[in-house]
């Protein structure tokens, strides 16, 4: 049962995370906002969903019990899902799951902006990714999903920082 529970949570937040994103994505677009790779976000968001969802079947189907592998697991979930938080407040209304440059876009340069380029692959995706598979003993999802998931996200922020430079001379 608290297998169940954790995976629901885990979709119920990413749920409410993406409304966040769709609600910030059609006030920026009604500003002017315009999108960069596309392909990319539609190619990482079907890297996430399939990593959620083959992580969750696996660890149904492996049931395993709640021990110290699930408990260093659930840990580095919950930080990435505070990174999360943390992450989308500090954008505001710019953060989104999309590559959207606004019209009047201004460069993030707080300390935790400075301090890790990316907070919000680095700090959040990977480690919830990590913490989701090893939480539900998922070690094939993340075997071969991290593989998987590392080319459309190595895209993306490479694509992120070739529009960085080109929008913005400070950064």
């Amino acid at each position: 049962m608290l297998l169940i529970g954790f995976i629901i949570a885990a979709f119920v937040y990413r749920f409410v995370m993406l409304a966040v994103s769709v609600r910030n994505e059609k006030a920026l677009r009604r500003d002017g906002a315009v999108e960069c790779g596309a392909r990319n976000s539609t190619a990482l968001a079907a890297a996430h969903v399939a990593f959620y969802l083959t992580a969750a079947a696996e660890g149904i189907v492996r049931n395993d019990p709640f021990d110290a592998v699930s408990a260093i697991g659930l840990c580095i979930y919950l930080f990435g899902a505070v990174m999360l938080l943390v992450v989308s407040r500090m954008l505001g209304p710019l953060w989104t799951v999309k590559l959207l440059v606004a019209r009047n876009h201004r460069l993030v340069t707080n300390r935790l902006f400075r301090m890790v380029r990316h907070p919000n692959y680095y700090l959040n995706i990977l480690p919830e990714l990590i913490g989701f598979a090893l939480t539900l003993h998922a070690y094939g999802t993340l075997l071969v999903g991290m593989v998987v998931y590392a080319v459309p996200l190595t895209l993306r922020i490479r694509l992120e920082e070739q529009v960085m430079r080109g929008n913005f001379a400070e950064y």
